[in-house]
């Protein structure tokens, strides 16, 4: 008896991806903020106007995703947004100057996003550098570096079949890399949902040293976890380059901004050990639509920056309110 209930017990206690645990707040306030921008606007509910905001999530979504992992371990990653226009500049430069195949440098921008990842979470975990701190650096090293490769010169033009990723619509909706943010999301859930590791990364957040003592190889998993979220902000680097059909090393400035509101107001603890990637979705779309009602408005680029200050507020306070 005493087995059967410590094992429903247990179930009980696994994060259920699936549903929106957590999440059902921001879920609410974005159905809200839907009905409001619909009357407020006549245009926010056409099906140009919703594939718009498709496509202007797809860099936070993809980047997001990777955040949700640091976060739900406890840690965070200043250094995204300098990484996506690290990615950027190397995939630019390896392109275009250098005379690479478009498809090798995409994939060695990768590897350095994913190696700025590396140096990151050796920092955390071997040196016992606070995780505020060693993205911090990382997030002044990689931008130096965007700005060194070309000295702080954008590179433009890639080949059609390269920006048209982005604007060819499938079936008439969904474009190329809107289908990667897709992807990058089901992984991302799957990831967290059935795999030991992703079960383990709640252990880590919850509490490091016992999740140690029960086994885990807690640095392994928070290098792999700073790994994950440098590439995935490489990718979404260059998504972005698709859609500019350029890269520049001022790119993705705030953007880890962006990407922590998002994942906060999606239900993920600061603290770390909770929240998912079904949280992450609603607070990827609550930013997305959000930015576009208040376009749609014509609220001042200023006013919108105090807007979403104050939702990332509430959002915090709100996770402070129920813990309490």
């Amino acid at each position: 008896m005493a087995v059967t209930s410590t094992r429903t017990s247990e179930r009980a206690r696994l994060p259920d991806l699936f549903t929106l645990s957590g999440a059902t707040g921001p879920l609410i306030g974005l159905i809200l903020l839907c009905v409001f921008l619909s009357f407020a606007t006549d245009s926010f509910l056409t099906t140009r106007n919703l594939l718009n905001v498709l496509d202007q999530i797809t860099v936070l979504g993809i980047m997001a995703v990777g955040m949700t992992f640091v976060i739900l371990i406890g840690g965070i990653d200043l250094a995204v947004g300098s990484v996506l226009a690290l990615a950027m500049m190397v995939m630019g430069y390896l392109a275009n100057v250098a005379g690479y195949p478009l498809e090798l440098a995409i994939v060695l921008a990768l590897g350095v996003a994913a190696a700025t990842g590396v140096v990151s979470g050796l920092l955390v975990t071997i040196f016992s550098v606070p995780a505020f701190i060693a993205t911090l650096a990382m997030m002044s090293i990689a931008r130096g570096l965007a700005n060194m490769i070309t000295d702080g010169q954008q590179i433009v033009g890639f080949p059609a079949w390269f920006s048209m990723l982005a604007f060819i619509r499938h079936g008439g909706f969904i474009t190329a890399t809107v289908a990667v943010m897709l992807v990058v999301f089901l992984a991302g859930w799957f990831f967290l949902r059935y795999t030991a590791a992703g079960r383990s990364l709640y252990a880590i957040g919850g509490n490091p040293e016992v999740a140690r003592l029960a086994g885990i190889n807690v640095n392994f998993l928070t290098v792999g976890v700073y790994v994950m979220s440098g590439l995935l902000a490489g990718l979404g680097g260059v998504v972005l380059a698709m859609r500019l059909d350029s890269v520049q090393p001022t790119a993705g400035f705030t953007y880890e901004l962006d990407t922590i509101a998002a994942v906060v107001i999606g239900g993920t603890s600061l603290s770390g050990g909770q929240g998912g990637i079904a949280g992450t979705i609603v607070g990827v779309l609550i930013i997305g639509v959000l930015r576009n009602g208040l376009n749609l408005l014509g609220v001042s680029p200023f006013t919108q920056a105090v807007v979403i200050g104050v939702v990332i507020a509430l959002a915090v306070a709100a996770e402070a309110f129920k813990k309490r």
